[in-house]
Protein backbone atom coordinates (compact mmCIF):
# COMPACT_ATOMS: atom_id res chain seq x y z
CA UNK A 1 0.00 0.00 0.00
CA UNK A 2 1.52 3.33 -1.05
CA UNK A 3 1.34 6.40 1.15
CA UNK A 4 1.87 10.01 0.20
CA UNK A 5 5.12 10.95 2.03
CA UNK A 6 4.14 14.61 2.27
CA UNK A 7 1.31 13.67 4.64
CA UNK A 8 3.41 11.49 6.94
CA UNK A 9 6.41 13.66 7.71
CA UNK A 10 5.03 15.44 10.75
CA UNK A 11 7.10 17.90 12.80
CA UNK A 12 9.54 15.17 13.83
CA UNK A 13 10.68 14.13 10.38
CA UNK A 14 10.49 17.71 9.15
CA UNK A 15 12.88 18.82 11.89
CA UNK A 16 15.25 15.93 11.26
CA UNK A 17 15.29 16.59 7.53
CA UNK A 18 15.97 20.28 8.06
CA UNK A 19 18.94 19.52 10.31
CA UNK A 20 20.38 16.83 8.07
CA UNK A 21 19.90 18.98 4.96
CA UNK A 22 21.85 21.78 6.62
CA UNK A 23 24.47 19.23 7.58
CA UNK A 24 25.17 18.56 3.92
CA UNK A 25 26.41 22.15 3.71
CA UNK A 26 28.41 21.94 6.91
CA UNK A 27 25.86 23.71 9.08
CA UNK A 28 24.81 22.47 12.52
CA UNK A 29 21.85 23.50 14.69
CA UNK A 30 22.08 26.77 16.59
CA UNK A 31 21.49 24.86 19.84
CA UNK A 32 22.36 21.29 20.84
CA UNK A 33 19.52 18.82 20.43
CA UNK A 34 20.18 16.99 23.72
CA UNK A 35 19.54 18.64 27.06
CA UNK A 36 22.89 17.87 28.73
CA UNK A 37 24.92 19.57 25.99
CA UNK A 38 22.42 22.43 25.79
CA UNK A 39 22.78 23.00 29.53
CA UNK A 40 26.57 22.93 29.32
CA UNK A 41 26.62 25.40 26.43
CA UNK A 42 24.22 27.71 28.26
CA UNK A 43 26.42 27.57 31.35
CA UNK A 44 29.41 28.63 29.27
CA UNK A 45 27.44 31.51 27.76
CA UNK A 46 26.11 32.84 31.08
CA UNK A 47 27.52 35.05 33.78
CA UNK A 48 27.89 33.60 37.26
CA UNK A 49 24.92 35.64 38.48
CA UNK A 50 22.73 34.66 35.54
CA UNK A 51 23.48 30.97 35.94
CA UNK A 52 22.80 31.08 39.67
CA UNK A 53 19.39 32.63 39.13
CA UNK A 54 18.20 30.52 36.19
CA UNK A 55 19.81 27.15 36.94
CA UNK A 56 19.76 27.31 40.74
CA UNK A 57 17.19 25.79 43.03
CA UNK A 58 16.04 25.80 46.62
CA UNK A 59 18.24 24.46 49.41
CA UNK A 60 20.31 21.44 48.47
CA UNK A 61 18.61 21.10 45.08
CA UNK A 62 16.69 17.98 46.06
CA UNK A 63 13.42 19.12 44.50
CA UNK A 64 15.12 19.64 41.14
CA UNK A 65 16.58 16.14 41.40
CA UNK A 66 13.20 14.77 42.48
CA UNK A 67 11.64 16.24 39.35
CA UNK A 68 14.01 14.35 37.08
CA UNK A 69 13.97 11.15 39.14
CA UNK A 70 10.18 11.06 38.84
CA UNK A 71 10.42 10.86 35.04
CA UNK A 72 13.10 8.18 35.29
CA UNK A 73 10.76 5.99 37.34
CA UNK A 74 8.49 5.50 34.30
CA UNK A 75 9.27 3.66 31.07
CA UNK A 76 7.43 3.91 27.75
CA UNK A 77 6.34 0.64 26.20
CA UNK A 78 5.98 1.21 22.43
CA UNK A 79 3.40 -0.74 20.42
CA UNK A 80 4.26 -2.13 17.00
CA UNK A 81 2.53 -2.73 13.63
CA UNK A 82 -0.11 -0.16 14.45
CA UNK A 83 -0.51 1.11 10.90
CA UNK A 84 -0.55 4.81 11.87
CA UNK A 85 1.27 7.06 9.42
CA UNK A 86 0.23 10.47 10.73
CA UNK A 87 -0.03 12.10 14.12
CA UNK A 88 -2.21 14.93 15.35
CA UNK A 89 -0.46 16.83 18.15
CA UNK A 90 -3.06 19.60 18.30
CA UNK A 91 -5.47 20.32 21.12
CA UNK A 92 -8.05 22.84 22.27
CA UNK A 93 -6.99 24.55 25.49
CA UNK A 94 -9.05 27.21 27.27
CA UNK A 95 -10.59 28.45 24.05
CA UNK A 96 -7.47 28.32 21.87
CA UNK A 97 -6.51 25.70 19.29
CA UNK A 98 -2.83 24.86 19.71
CA UNK A 99 -0.54 22.91 17.36
CA UNK A 100 1.11 21.00 20.23
CA UNK A 101 0.61 20.49 23.98
CA UNK A 102 3.50 22.80 24.91
CA UNK A 103 3.52 26.29 26.41
CA UNK A 104 6.47 28.41 27.50
CA UNK A 105 6.44 28.96 31.24
CA UNK A 106 6.95 32.38 32.80
CA UNK A 107 10.59 32.87 33.85
CA UNK A 108 11.58 36.12 35.50
CA UNK A 109 14.64 38.30 34.92
CA UNK A 110 15.32 36.76 31.51
CA UNK A 111 17.59 39.65 30.54
CA UNK A 112 20.22 37.96 32.67
CA UNK A 113 20.52 35.63 29.68
CA UNK A 114 19.95 38.05 26.77
CA UNK A 115 18.89 41.64 26.18
CA UNK A 116 15.21 42.13 25.32
CA UNK A 117 14.75 38.59 26.57
CA UNK A 118 10.97 38.54 26.69
CA UNK A 119 10.64 39.88 23.15
CA UNK A 120 12.97 37.16 21.88
CA UNK A 121 11.10 34.49 23.82
CA UNK A 122 7.79 35.77 22.46
CA UNK A 123 9.09 35.56 18.90
CA UNK A 124 10.54 32.09 19.51
CA UNK A 125 7.19 30.89 20.84
CA UNK A 126 5.30 32.49 17.96
CA UNK A 127 7.59 30.78 15.44
CA UNK A 128 6.22 27.46 16.71
CA UNK A 129 2.65 28.67 17.25
CA UNK A 130 2.73 27.90 20.98
CA UNK A 131 1.63 30.22 23.82
CA UNK A 132 4.09 32.14 25.95
CA UNK A 133 3.03 32.94 29.51
CA UNK A 134 4.36 36.48 29.96
CA UNK A 135 6.30 36.68 33.21
CA UNK A 136 5.08 39.13 35.81
CA UNK A 137 8.80 39.61 36.56
CA UNK A 138 9.68 40.12 32.90
CA UNK A 139 12.17 42.52 31.39
CA UNK A 140 9.89 43.89 28.66
CA UNK A 141 6.34 45.21 29.13
CA UNK A 142 3.64 42.68 28.37
CA UNK A 143 2.15 44.88 25.65
CA UNK A 144 5.47 44.88 23.77
CA UNK A 145 5.64 41.09 24.04
CA UNK A 146 2.09 40.73 22.74
CA UNK A 147 2.97 42.82 19.70
CA UNK A 148 5.66 40.27 18.78
CA UNK A 149 3.31 37.29 18.79
CA UNK A 150 0.75 38.21 16.14
CA UNK A 151 -2.29 35.95 16.47
CA UNK A 152 -0.50 33.29 18.52
CA UNK A 153 -2.12 32.91 21.96
CA UNK A 154 -0.44 34.58 24.91
CA UNK A 155 -1.18 34.14 28.61
CA UNK A 156 -0.22 36.49 31.44
CA UNK A 157 1.21 35.57 34.82
CA UNK A 158 0.07 37.41 37.94
CA UNK A 159 1.90 37.66 41.25
CA UNK A 160 -0.67 38.89 43.75
CA UNK A 161 0.60 42.20 45.12
CA UNK A 162 -0.13 43.62 48.55
CA UNK A 163 -1.55 46.59 46.64
CA UNK A 164 -4.99 45.56 45.38
CA UNK A 165 -5.07 48.48 42.94
CA UNK A 166 -1.96 47.05 41.29
CA UNK A 167 -3.64 43.63 41.06
CA UNK A 168 -6.56 45.24 39.22
CA UNK A 169 -4.24 47.19 36.95
CA UNK A 170 -2.27 44.11 35.93
CA UNK A 171 -5.49 42.20 35.23
CA UNK A 172 -6.82 45.08 33.10
CA UNK A 173 -3.61 45.12 31.07
CA UNK A 174 -3.83 41.36 30.51
CA UNK A 175 -7.37 41.79 29.26
CA UNK A 176 -6.35 44.70 27.07
CA UNK A 177 -3.73 42.70 25.15
CA UNK A 178 -6.09 39.79 24.54
CA UNK A 179 -4.57 37.29 26.94
CA UNK A 180 -5.91 33.76 26.65
CA UNK A 181 -5.67 33.21 30.40
CA UNK A 182 -4.58 34.78 33.68
CA UNK A 183 -2.05 32.54 35.44
CA UNK A 184 -1.95 33.27 39.16
CA UNK A 185 1.24 31.94 40.72
CA UNK A 186 0.58 30.74 44.28
CA UNK A 187 3.92 29.34 45.39
CA UNK A 188 6.06 32.49 45.49
CA UNK A 189 4.47 34.64 48.16
CA UNK A 190 8.04 34.69 49.50
CA UNK A 191 11.31 33.79 47.80
CA UNK A 192 12.60 30.33 48.66
CA UNK A 193 16.04 29.74 50.17
CA UNK A 194 18.26 29.80 47.07
CA UNK A 195 21.92 29.31 48.02
CA UNK A 196 23.38 29.94 44.57
CA UNK A 197 21.92 33.46 44.62
CA UNK A 198 22.52 33.98 48.31
CA UNK A 199 26.19 33.02 48.08
CA UNK A 200 26.66 35.80 45.53
CA UNK A 201 24.43 38.30 47.32
CA UNK A 202 22.69 38.54 43.95
CA UNK A 203 19.03 39.41 43.42
CA UNK A 204 18.33 40.80 39.93
CA UNK A 205 15.27 42.77 41.07
CA UNK A 206 17.40 44.82 43.45
CA UNK A 207 19.20 46.16 40.37
CA UNK A 208 15.96 46.96 38.57
CA UNK A 209 16.15 43.85 36.38
CA UNK A 210 12.90 41.93 35.95
CA UNK A 211 10.49 44.67 37.03
CA UNK A 212 9.43 45.98 33.60
CA UNK A 213 5.79 44.94 34.12
CA UNK A 214 5.81 47.20 37.16
CA UNK A 215 7.63 50.24 35.84
CA UNK A 216 5.28 50.18 32.83
CA UNK A 217 2.22 50.05 35.07
CA UNK A 218 0.38 53.31 35.90
CA UNK A 219 -0.77 52.17 39.34
CA UNK A 220 2.70 50.97 40.33
CA UNK A 221 4.33 54.22 39.24
CA UNK A 222 1.69 56.14 41.17
CA UNK A 223 2.74 54.25 44.31
CA UNK A 224 6.41 54.91 43.50
CA UNK A 225 5.86 58.65 43.18
CA UNK A 226 3.90 58.75 46.41
CA UNK A 227 6.76 56.94 48.11
CA UNK A 228 9.40 59.27 46.64
CA UNK A 229 7.41 62.37 47.63
CA UNK A 230 7.11 61.26 51.24
CA UNK A 231 10.63 59.90 51.64
CA UNK A 232 13.08 61.47 54.05
CA UNK A 233 16.69 61.81 53.01
CA UNK A 234 18.83 58.95 54.24
CA UNK A 235 22.57 58.51 54.16
CA UNK A 236 23.81 55.66 52.00
CA UNK A 237 27.08 53.83 52.31
CA UNK A 238 29.08 54.54 49.18
CA UNK A 239 30.90 51.49 47.83
CA UNK A 240 31.86 50.34 44.36
CA UNK A 241 29.08 47.75 44.56
CA UNK A 242 26.54 50.39 45.53
CA UNK A 243 27.58 52.58 42.59
CA UNK A 244 27.26 49.64 40.18
CA UNK A 245 23.81 48.85 41.57
CA UNK A 246 22.72 52.48 41.18
CA UNK A 247 23.90 52.50 37.57
CA UNK A 248 22.06 49.22 36.89
CA UNK A 249 18.85 50.63 38.36
CA UNK A 250 19.30 53.69 36.16
CA UNK A 251 19.85 51.65 32.98
CA UNK A 252 16.95 49.30 33.62
CA UNK A 253 14.40 52.02 34.40
CA UNK A 254 12.34 53.40 31.48
CA UNK A 255 13.53 56.73 30.11
CA UNK A 256 16.79 58.47 29.30
CA UNK A 257 19.83 57.37 31.30
CA UNK A 258 20.94 60.86 32.37
CA UNK A 259 17.41 61.83 33.41
CA UNK A 260 17.12 58.63 35.42
CA UNK A 261 20.51 59.20 37.02
CA UNK A 262 19.26 62.51 38.45
CA UNK A 263 15.88 61.10 39.48
CA UNK A 264 14.96 59.26 42.69
CA UNK A 265 12.40 57.17 40.79
CA UNK A 266 14.63 54.26 39.67
CA UNK A 267 15.67 53.53 43.24
CA UNK A 268 12.15 54.21 44.45
CA UNK A 269 10.77 51.73 41.92
CA UNK A 270 13.11 48.97 43.12
CA UNK A 271 12.29 49.63 46.76
CA UNK A 272 8.57 49.72 46.04
CA UNK A 273 8.73 46.49 44.04
CA UNK A 274 10.54 44.67 46.82
CA UNK A 275 7.91 45.87 49.29
CA UNK A 276 4.71 45.08 47.40
CA UNK A 277 5.29 42.67 44.51
CA UNK A 278 3.86 39.62 46.31
CA UNK A 279 1.44 39.07 49.18
CA UNK A 280 2.57 36.59 51.86
CA UNK A 281 -1.02 36.55 53.13
CA UNK A 282 -2.53 35.32 49.85
CA UNK A 283 -5.56 33.16 50.63
CA UNK A 284 -8.51 31.44 48.98
CA UNK A 285 -10.54 34.50 49.94
CA UNK A 286 -8.34 36.63 47.69
CA UNK A 287 -8.66 34.14 44.85
CA UNK A 288 -12.45 34.09 45.21
CA UNK A 289 -12.54 37.75 44.09
CA UNK A 290 -11.14 36.93 40.64
CA UNK A 291 -14.51 36.09 39.13
CA UNK A 292 -15.65 39.62 39.95
CA UNK A 293 -12.45 41.14 38.58
CA UNK A 294 -11.98 39.45 35.22
CA UNK A 295 -13.66 37.42 32.51
CA UNK A 296 -10.39 35.80 31.50
CA UNK A 297 -9.94 32.08 32.12
CA UNK A 298 -8.20 31.72 35.48
CA UNK A 299 -5.33 29.27 35.95
CA UNK A 300 -3.77 28.59 39.35
CA UNK A 301 -0.08 27.68 39.18
CA UNK A 302 1.84 25.95 41.96
CA UNK A 303 -0.66 23.28 43.05
CA UNK A 304 0.88 20.09 44.48
CA UNK A 305 -1.69 18.69 46.95
CA UNK A 306 -4.83 16.89 45.76
CA UNK A 307 -6.99 18.77 48.26
CA UNK A 308 -5.76 22.11 46.92
CA UNK A 309 -6.51 20.92 43.39
CA UNK A 310 -10.06 19.93 44.32
CA UNK A 311 -10.61 23.23 46.12
CA UNK A 312 -9.35 25.14 43.11
CA UNK A 313 -11.81 23.48 40.76
CA UNK A 314 -14.62 23.71 43.31
CA UNK A 315 -13.98 27.47 43.41
CA UNK A 316 -14.54 27.69 39.66
CA UNK A 317 -11.05 28.13 38.22
CA UNK A 318 -10.56 26.98 34.66
CA UNK A 319 -7.30 25.09 35.03
CA UNK A 320 -4.40 24.39 37.35
CA UNK A 321 -0.68 23.98 36.79
CA UNK A 322 0.90 21.24 38.88
CA UNK A 323 4.25 22.82 39.65
CA UNK A 324 6.95 23.14 42.30
CA UNK A 325 8.40 26.21 40.55
CA UNK A 326 11.15 24.20 38.94
CA UNK A 327 12.47 23.21 42.36
CA UNK A 328 13.19 26.83 43.26
CA UNK A 329 10.94 27.32 46.27
CA UNK A 330 10.86 24.41 48.74
CA UNK A 331 13.76 21.99 49.04
CA UNK A 332 12.86 18.27 48.98
CA UNK A 333 9.31 18.98 47.81
CA UNK A 334 7.35 16.34 45.94
CA UNK A 335 8.18 16.04 42.27
CA UNK A 336 5.59 17.72 40.08
CA UNK A 337 5.14 14.52 38.03
CA UNK A 338 4.43 12.51 41.19
CA UNK A 339 1.94 15.15 42.31
CA UNK A 340 0.28 15.04 38.89
CA UNK A 341 -0.57 11.37 39.34
CA UNK A 342 -2.33 11.85 42.69
CA UNK A 343 -4.03 15.06 41.58
CA UNK A 344 -5.44 13.54 38.40
CA UNK A 345 -6.78 10.62 40.44
CA UNK A 346 -8.40 13.07 42.84
CA UNK A 347 -10.05 15.43 40.35
CA UNK A 348 -11.04 12.97 37.63
CA UNK A 349 -10.62 13.11 33.88
CA UNK A 350 -12.49 16.31 33.02
CA UNK A 351 -10.66 19.25 34.67
CA UNK A 352 -7.80 20.87 32.76
CA UNK A 353 -4.50 20.03 34.45
CA UNK A 354 -1.13 21.24 33.14
CA UNK A 355 2.32 20.14 34.29
CA UNK A 356 5.33 22.35 34.93
CA UNK A 357 8.78 21.52 36.37
CA UNK A 358 11.19 18.89 35.12
CA UNK A 359 10.21 18.75 31.44
CA UNK A 360 13.32 18.46 29.30
CA UNK A 361 12.44 16.43 26.19
CA UNK A 362 9.65 15.32 23.93
CA UNK A 363 9.70 11.93 25.63
CA UNK A 364 9.08 13.74 28.93
CA UNK A 365 6.05 15.44 27.38
CA UNK A 366 4.76 12.03 26.27
CA UNK A 367 5.18 10.66 29.79
CA UNK A 368 3.41 13.65 31.35
CA UNK A 369 0.48 13.33 28.97
CA UNK A 370 0.21 9.59 29.64
CA UNK A 371 0.01 10.33 33.37
CA UNK A 372 -2.82 12.80 32.97
CA UNK A 373 -1.52 16.21 31.92
CA UNK A 374 -3.45 18.03 29.20
CA UNK A 375 -0.33 20.00 28.26
CA UNK A 376 3.02 20.99 29.73
CA UNK A 377 4.99 24.15 30.39
CA UNK A 378 8.63 24.31 29.32
CA UNK A 379 11.01 26.43 31.40
CA UNK A 380 14.77 26.07 31.73
CA UNK A 381 15.33 24.42 28.32
CA UNK A 382 14.12 27.44 26.36
CA UNK A 383 16.01 29.79 28.69
CA UNK A 384 19.16 27.85 27.89
CA UNK A 385 18.34 28.19 24.20
CA UNK A 386 18.01 31.94 24.76
CA UNK A 387 21.44 32.06 26.39
CA UNK A 388 23.10 30.12 23.56
CA UNK A 389 21.42 31.61 20.48
CA UNK A 390 18.84 34.23 21.42
CA UNK A 391 15.49 34.18 19.62
CA UNK A 392 16.63 31.43 17.26
CA UNK A 393 17.76 29.36 20.23
CA UNK A 394 14.34 29.60 21.86
CA UNK A 395 12.60 28.65 18.62
CA UNK A 396 14.89 25.67 18.00
CA UNK A 397 14.56 24.30 21.54
CA UNK A 398 10.76 24.39 21.28
CA UNK A 399 10.86 22.86 17.78
CA UNK A 400 13.13 20.07 19.02
CA UNK A 401 10.85 19.18 21.93
CA UNK A 402 7.80 19.08 19.65
CA UNK A 403 9.73 17.05 17.06
CA UNK A 404 10.75 14.45 19.61
CA UNK A 405 7.20 14.24 20.94
CA UNK A 406 5.96 13.59 17.40
CA UNK A 407 8.56 10.88 16.79
CA UNK A 408 7.88 9.27 20.17
CA UNK A 409 4.19 9.14 19.28
CA UNK A 410 4.97 7.69 15.85
CA UNK A 411 7.27 5.00 17.27
CA UNK A 412 4.87 4.14 20.10
CA UNK A 413 1.74 3.73 18.01
CA UNK A 414 -0.22 6.82 19.06
CA UNK A 415 -2.05 8.79 16.39
CA UNK A 416 -3.22 11.68 18.56
CA UNK A 417 -2.92 13.05 22.08
CA UNK A 418 -5.97 11.14 23.30
CA UNK A 419 -4.15 7.92 22.39
CA UNK A 420 -1.32 8.69 24.83
CA UNK A 421 -2.66 6.74 27.79
CA UNK A 422 -1.26 5.31 30.95
CA UNK A 423 -1.21 1.76 29.62
CA UNK A 424 1.74 2.85 27.45
CA UNK A 425 3.82 3.30 30.61
CA UNK A 426 5.12 0.89 33.21
CA UNK A 427 7.19 1.47 36.36
CA UNK A 428 10.73 1.48 35.02
CA UNK A 429 12.34 -1.89 35.81
CA UNK A 430 15.76 -0.32 35.29
CA UNK A 431 15.24 2.60 37.69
Amino acid sequence: MSTDPTTTRGPGRARQESIYRDGVFGRVPAVPTDFATLEARAHQASTTEAWAYVAGGAGEGRTMRNNRAAFDRWAIVPRMAHGNTTRDLSLDLLGSHLPAPVLLAPVGAGALMADDSDLKIARGAAANGVPYVFSNQGCNPMEACAAEMGDVPRWVQLYWSTDEGLVDSMIARAEGLGAGALVVTLDTTLLGWRPMDLNLGSLPFSRGLGIAQYTSDPRFMEVVRERVASATKQSTEVTLGAIKTLLAMTRNHPGAFLDNLRSPEPRGAVETFLDIYSNPGLSWDHLATLRERTKLPVVLKGILHPDDAKRAFDSGVDAIVVSNHGGRQVDNAIASLDALVTIREAVGDQPTVLLDSGIRTGADVFTALALGANAVLLGRPYMYGLAVAGERGVAEVVANVIAELDLTMALSGTADLASITRDLLIPNPSA
